[in-house]
Formats: structure tokens, sequence, C-alpha cells
């Protein structure tokens, strides 16, 4: 814990921090009503000359875990007639395949606390059926970092690795780089290469544990034991591969009491050692949350936006006092909703294999703050690198098998719009819109706006959440350097009840419906937003 002294200061500098940085929780604060507007009809105005950020396409990330049914019934099912000869499910690698997620965290989250990298390579007959004290499930180490890389190429995905630094050692850590990224002739390449894998993986991300401020997490410790273990693994993984980008855990979620204190003094004994810093955040609709109001749910994104703002600030204040050149990046490497299966046998494995966990049925509600917290996302790129969707399938995640196919859950359509829309530069709109009050956060605007522009093909892509559950919007494009030539794709997700959600026996209830394109003249574009909606507009140049 921390001083109260400390905590005040810690305080004082992050305020400091927010209130001078561009890059604050004052982006939200454009969407504030104009005295200029006419009734509801809101403003928004493009100048493709003012851009944010070039858009990582990492920003789009999932994760997988040993958890539940993530992998086993999930990505990897040998025993399905759905699975191709190496046991992966064909119908989730299409899926997967044709999301196009550019990046995603393997093999933990909690599990990677407790997980030794060894127990999952070599020949499956000789792996060790081992209890992950993380979930109280059987891990059968059937699949492992060779596997998922695998799957990962065949599905067009990146790696970002997870590290045991929970029970593991720093020395564990650089032997799995050495394992993944040196050709031959070391100990650990060689050990690969008798695996079958004669070609190294080039892994270029790597997290360095999971959650260490938490005292659910295997191997839990204080803020200056988890940063001086990092650095010491930040710099024996160097020595194996000076190319790696490394990522520090950060907060594991803005309700933690060593919040910021703990991202503080974290990056106080590693930050010359690390590139970005992790953040976390699981929002539902709760009594305790919201209230379970419904119009301040679809708000919470922006409080994402304020702790995206608050940890940035920390991160800076840090730089300041080591007088560094290096500017950290973020990565939101765990985030969605996530709120009904929660507890209880929800998270308790009994021991089995494979079991029904976090399953979360997903509604029209919660895809729509998905939607503002891809908005979220995009209008961070400046400063977030990497973010991932937790997770891809079956355990919290917009794919859900069974034995006859894959589902797509309600979340999964505002994902894979940014996934297919979100392209090039992340635009510098100002949008004047109409506000209403939400308790704990102030003045909401009813319509949040992101947008991009790509340079290579002139497309503009813009996402627009209306919070609005009552009434539909007008809204007024002004294209104030050139208007694009003619929408490309305009497609909404609506309905009128918020808490309908997909099954395998309606797999179509909730579904995204094509919307009028609208019409340009004048340098202006007029558009109807239904009441909570989330709508994807793509105009050529």
């Amino acid at each position: 814990m921390f001083s109260d002294k400390r905590r005040h200061f810690l305080k004082q500098a992050v305020t400091a921090g927010i209130a001078c940085s561009a890059n604050s929780f004052l982006k939200p604060l454009a969407f504030t009503q104009s005295s200029t507007n006419s009734g509801d009809v809101a403003r928004i105005y493009v100048d493709s000359r003012r851009t944010i950020a070039p858009l990582d396409r990492n920003m789009f990330g999932s994760f997988l875990e040993h958890l539940g049914r993530a992998i086993y019934e999930g990505i990897y099912d040998p025993g399905s007639s759905l699975a191709d000869s190496a046991g992966f499910r064909k119908d989730v690698m299409e899926e997967v395949r044709q999301l196009r997620v550019p990046i995603i965290r393997y093999p933990g989250g909690n599990f990677v606390s407790g997980y030794n990298w060894l127990d999952g390579v070599g020949p499956r007959k000789d792996r060790p059926r081992i209890l992950d004290k993380a979930w109280n499930t059987i891990d059968t180490n059937q699949f492992g970092t060779n596997e998922f890389m695998a799957w990962s190429k065949i599905v067009g995905s990146k790696p970002l690795m997870g590290l045991n630094l929970g029970t593991g050692t720093a020395e564990r850590a650089a032997a799995l780089v050495e394992y993944c990224n040196i050709e031959k002739g070391t100990k650990w390449s060689d050990l690969r290469r008798t695996h079958g894998v004669e070609q190294p993986h080039a892994v270029k991300h790597w997290c360095l544990g999971n959650e260490m401020d938490g005292p659910w997490q295997i191997g839990h410790m204080t803020a200056t034991e988890y940063g001086l273990k990092a650095q010491d693994a930040a710099r024996q993984m160097r020595a194996v591969d000076p190319s790696l980008e490394l990522i520090a855990c950060g907060s594991s979620g803005p309700g933690m009491p060593t919040y910021l204190e703990w991202d503080r003094e974290v990056l106080e004994q590693c930050y010359q050692y690390v590139d970005a810093l992790s953040l976390h955040r699981y929002i539902g609709n709760t009594q305790e949350e919201t209230g379970g109001d419904s119009a301040k749910f679809l708000a919470m994104n922006l409080s994402m936006e304020q702790q995206i703002a608050e940890t940035l600030a920390v991160c800076d204040l840090v730089r300041g006092h080591k007088r560094s050149p290096k500017k950290l990046w973020l990565s939101f490497d765990e985030w969605n909703v996530w709120y009904r299966a929660r507890s209880g046998d929800a998270m308790n494995g009994h021991e089995s294999e494979a079991p029904h966990l976090l399953e979360e049925v997903y509604n029209l509600e919660d895809a729509l703050l998905v939607g503002g917290i891809v908005n979220t996302l995009v209008r961070n790129a400046d400063r977030i690198k990497i973010a991932c969707l937790a997770q891809l399938v079956n355990v919290i995640a917009p794919l859900v098998t069974n034995a006859n196919g894959v589902l797509r859950q309600t979340i999964y359509y505002p994902y894979s719009w940014a996934l297919q829309f979100a392209r090039g530069n992340v635009l510098n709109l100002l949008v004047e819109s109409p506000t209403y009050e939400v308790s704990g956060i102030g003045q909401v605007p009813y319509l949040d706006v992101t947008g991009t522009l790509n340079p290579e093909d002139g497309k503009v892509s813009m996402f627009i959440l209306n919070r609005d559950l009552n009434k539909a919007h007008m809204a007024e494009i002004n294209w104030q350097d050139r208007a694009p030539n003619s929408v490309l794709n305009s497609t909404v997700l609506t309905g009128g009840d918020l808490k309908a959600f997909n099954s395998f026996e309606a797999p179509q209830r909730v579904v995204p419906q094509p919307a009028d394109k609208p019409s340009t003249g004048g340098g202006r574009t007029k558009l109807e937003l239904p009441a909570r909606s989330y709508t994807a507009i793509q105009w050529a140049s």
C-alpha cells in the first residue's frame, strides 16, 4: 500500500498531466452541444488535413487463454468432424480468417502466471496433464506454443505472447524467446528443432506477465517487486533478441486500490527497459456500475477514455522524472463487456477438462457499447498501438461453438466493422451533438463518432453510436476540404429490444441491416441515425 501523502502527490500529477495533454480525456469534451445547432441536429466537421495518428492494425487484436472452451472445443477439437488433420476447427479458422484479426494474445490471462511453457511442447504423448490453479481446470497440454504458432499462421494473425512472471523466472522467459526466435545452434533453439519446427517463429511482441497487481493472480507481488522482475526479464530477453517489443503490466483496472500508483512504481523500476504498458477493462450493466441504467451503460466507453488519459499521464510523469527521450505506448490487451458469467461455477472448472466457463451471452446493448469502445480506442490511436478484444472464441467472445458449427454473437459485428473498414489515418473530427446527463460522468453526447481516412485509396470510414434509447438523431457532415464521391457501404446495428441476443436456435435475431446511403451535395451529407444504433459508413474519394 502507499501513503496518503504519496497518493495526493500522484493525484495532483495525474490531474496536471490530463489538463495539459492533447491526448487526454479532453477529447470526448469536443462532443458538446453547440449553440448553433437547431433542434436535435448534430454536426460533424471533417477535414482530411487534420488527423490524430496512423491507425495501427494491431488495435483490433484479440485474445485466447487456456480457459474454459477457448482452446479445447474452441480452436482445437481433434475429435470433431469439423476439425482438420491437425485438430484445428475449420469453421472457426474460416471465421477468424474472414475477420482478419491482426494479432492474438496467448496463452493468458490468469492462466499464464502458473504455466510452464515446457509442458506444452514436444511429443504430445509425453506432455503432462496439469491442474491449472488459476481456473481449477485440467489442462492436457495437447495444444501449446508450436500449435498456436501454426494455427496463427493459418488464420493470418501475429502472436502476442504472454510470459509467466508469477511462478516463472526471468531466465525461463528468456529461454522461451530463444526457443521461439533463434534459428539454431543454442540449447533452446535446437530443442525446438527436435520438436519438428526448423524455422524460428520470430515473435516480436511480448507481455511481461499478467495482472500482477491482483491478489487473485498466481505469484501476486508488490509493484516494486514486479517492476524489478520485469526489468530483469526484459534485460535477459533483449540479450537473446534486441528487436523485441515488451509490454509491462499496468493496473488491472481503475477499481484497484493501487490504481495509478502501481503503474508509477512499476515504471520507476523498468521504464527504460520496456516499450509499453498494459491496461485492462471489463464493463457491465450492473447495479454497482450503472445502476442497471442502459443510458449510462452506453456512455461507459467514456470512462475508458478517462482511464487511458490517466494511465498516459502516469507514463509521461515517469518519463519526465527520468528525463527519458522514449515515450511509451499503451497495450489495451484485455477489454470487453463482461458481467453475467463472473461468479460461482462460471469461474470454477471443478478439475475438469474444457468446462463451460465465462460463456457470456451478449445482447444488443452490449454490442452498442462495444462499438463505443472501438470508437474510444480509435480516437487514442496516437498512443494505443495494441488492443485485444477478450476473448475470441467461447469465453466472453464474439464467436461460440457447438458440435455442429459456430455462432456469431452480437458483439461480433462492431468488432468486424472496425477490422473491415478502419484503415489509414484517424481523423480529428469536431462533433457537435445534443447531450444528456449521466451521473458520475456529466454531459454525454448522444452521438459518439470516429473516422478514418485511408491515404492509399482515399476511402473515408465513419463509425457512429447513437446513445439515444428513444429517438433517431439527424446528423449533418460538413466536409471542410473535399467531399467524397459516393457511398460504398452503409450498415447499421439496431433493434427494438436492447436485451435481444443471438443463439444457435435463432442466430439472426440481432444482425446488421443495410442503412440508407446518404447523398452529398454542396460539401454536406445529411443522414438519420436510428435510436439505440451503431452505424458504419464508408465513402469512396
